[in-house]
């Protein structure tokens, strides 16, 4: 059967950062289309989603013993970068369970009996998603711990010496967690997920693959170079491969003919700002701070967030992480530097005083 998807308000959900094509600034009629066509483009089960290829045959495997057993399947963990498909993934375990699906996120979950009134309203099998769970308060994950081992829930009742507790009992029900940064995740709440895996950036072909699909969901003409210089320059990420596409076909539809081609699909991405690597406006002026401005000295965080007009988790979460693995930039004790990739990519020479590096 169809899965009940119950989805909380929007003021329940914070928005991740947003690169490469649209900036903070936009209103938020604009975020609900935006919003809409991205959840359009969503794979609804394992067998069209692309990619993660040794994540998918797990959980085939965990979700078809739980469905075989009649019992709700174990907790899961996904981590990795922004725009890897950890919401997608949630979606398709209720999907491929047939059970209801609910969503909210860490920082909208401010007092325990915010998470109390949730798990008290699931179903039996119900999937409950956390995005952003490493920030959850130590408060609301405490009342987690229960409800994950044991299917109950502890609510304390009254203060001081008259405060009782008493102990309710939850249906089964299943929760995925998603986190950028496993490390602030307790190691209580941690230990009880039964299912843990990282999401990996997507190789070329497979973000191909992902273009081609939603050019046919958008009913825009889209062949195969153009669909493969599109996602060659979407930084290993399905969010961002989608996003593009966007833009081009707005590109396509306004100043050529429609049509998605290799030439049309650079001509496009040239004028919202995106290089040949996938580089935006943020991540080169990242490159540059390092590069011109501190001529490859250490940088600390904090200066270099403000040097770019960022927060440093922004930085560090959403930017970093690629800009690390393409070499262009460099984590030491003593602060970020440009990597070998990064003075080449800018036209620079490196300086000739070599700067010791020592990795974190």
């Amino acid at each position: 059967m169809s899965p009940r998807k119950e989805v909380f308000s929007s003021a329940n959900v914070v928005e991740p950062p947003s690169i490469n094509g649209l900036g903070r600034n936009v209103s938020p009629e604009l975020q609900d289309r935006e919003a809409t066509v991205d959840n359009s483009l969503r794979p609804t089960s394992l067998a069209e989603f692309v990619g993660q290829e040794d994540l998918k045959s797990h959980l085939y495997i965990v979700l078809e013993a739980a469905k075989r057993r009649g019992q709700a399947a174990d907790h899961f963990l996904f981590a990795g970068p922004p725009g890897l498909g950890k919401t997608s993934l949630a979606s398709i375990v209720a999907h491929e369970m047939g059970t209801g699906f609910r969503i909210t996120s860490g920082p909208a979950l401010i007092r325990g009996g915010d998470l109390a009134a949730i798990l008290t309203s699931l179903h039996s099998g119900d999937v409950l998603f956390i995005d952003e769970i490493h920030r959850l308060s130590t408060a609301v994950a405490e009342i987690l711990y229960p409800a994950m081992e044991d299917y109950k829930l502890d609510i304390v009742i009254g203060e001081g010496p008259t405060a009782r507790s008493i102990r309710l009992d939850l249906p089964e029900f299943t929760l995925v967690g998603a986190t950028t940064r496993t490390g602030m995740i307790t190691g209580p709440l941690r230990d009880r997920f039964g299912f843990v895996a990282r999401l990996d950036y997507y190789k070329v072909d497979e973000l191909q693959e992902i273009v081609e699909r939603s050019g046919r969901i958008l009913g825009v003409r889209t062949d195969k170079a153009g669909a493969r210089e599109i996602a060659s320059r979407s930084r290993g990420t399905p969010r961002l491969a989608n996003r593009l596409l966007r833009r081009v076909r707005d590109y396509v539809e306004v100043k050529a003919d429609g049509n998605i081609t290799q030439t049309t699909a650079r001509e496009g991405l040239e004028v919202f700002g995106v290089d040949e690597l996938g580089l935006d406006k943020v991540d080169r002026a990242i490159l540059d701070t390092l590069c011109r401005t501190f001529a490859g000295r250490p940088v600390g965080l904090s200066t270099l967030a403000v040097s770019v007009g960022e927060q440093p988790e922004t930085i560090e979460d959403v930017y970093e992480p690629f800009l690390m693995q393409s070499g262009l930039l460099v984590r030491t004790s003593r602060g970020r530097v440009p990597g070998p990739m990064a003075w080449r990519h800018l036209g620079l020479e490196p300086p000739t005083t070599t700067v010791t590096l020592f990795s974190e």
